[in-house]
């Protein structure tokens, strides 16, 4: 089926289609479907949404120690005395954080590194959080879990991370192969998680980068 013509839309509409489109995952079919669900719906539900937008952009920050996503800084996790601070475990993404407190598994703390060393796509460890990582394991971290994702760029990530942290003295450990080759956390169940977790082994295997 042929998209909708361009100069048959409303310039309003076709903005709003183009807006949708630049979203990642999101194609122009779903756009559209996207675009003409804001319409249909009530006014009151549609404001709500650019509301929720506005007041992402306004109050939504990372923390400056762990980069997790908060209104707060540090944020609630860093912020929470009852948390082991010195035990520290290593994600991708605010999205993979979440998914490991889903499972109530792990009472430490977390480093968020904005991503994963990807050489293709240009993507260094100066393009993530590493440096502030390494910053972070002077006050007293004993353990660092290393929980990127088990895809090649993960686990050449996870080998960069314990070259640098392995001659600090800090126990580096990943976690354990619950999870499917190519996997993510966001995607696994909590109890996939939650073994993920308190299986960890010490990371083993491959050069030293």
């Amino acid at each position: 089926m042929n998209h909708v013509s361009g100069n048959l839309r409303t310039e309003s509409l076709s903005r709003l289609i183009g807006e949708f489109a630049r979203l990642p995952g999101v194609g122009e079919k779903t756009a559209e479907r996207l675009a003409l669900h804001v319409l249909r719906a009530p006014r009151e539900e549609a404001l709500a949404l650019s509301r929720a937008i506005e007041d992402v952009k306004a109050n939504v920050r990372a923390c400056s120690r762990c980069f997790n996503v908060s209104e707060q800084d540090p944020c609630s996790i860093c912020a929470d005395t009852k948390r082991d601070h010195t035990v520290v475990c290593v994600v991708e993404q605010p999205s993979d954080l979440w998914a490991i407190e889903g499972s109530g598994a792990y009472r430490g703390t977390y480093h968020v590194l904005g991503g994963r060393i990807a050489p293709v796509d240009g993507i260094g460890p100066e393009h993530l959080t590493v440096s502030r990582l390494l910053d972070r394991v002077r006050d007293g971290v004993r353990e660092v879990i290393l929980a990127t994702n088990p895809t090649m760029e993960g686990d050449g990530t996870a080998l960069h991370l314990r070259s640098k942290l392995e001659p600090r003295g800090i126990t580096v450990t990943r976690i354990a192969r619950g999870l499917p080759s190519g996997g993510t956390l966001q995607h696994a169940s909590r109890a996939v998680v939650a073994d993920a977790i308190g299986g960890r082994t010490a990371l083993a295997g491959g050069p030293r980068t």
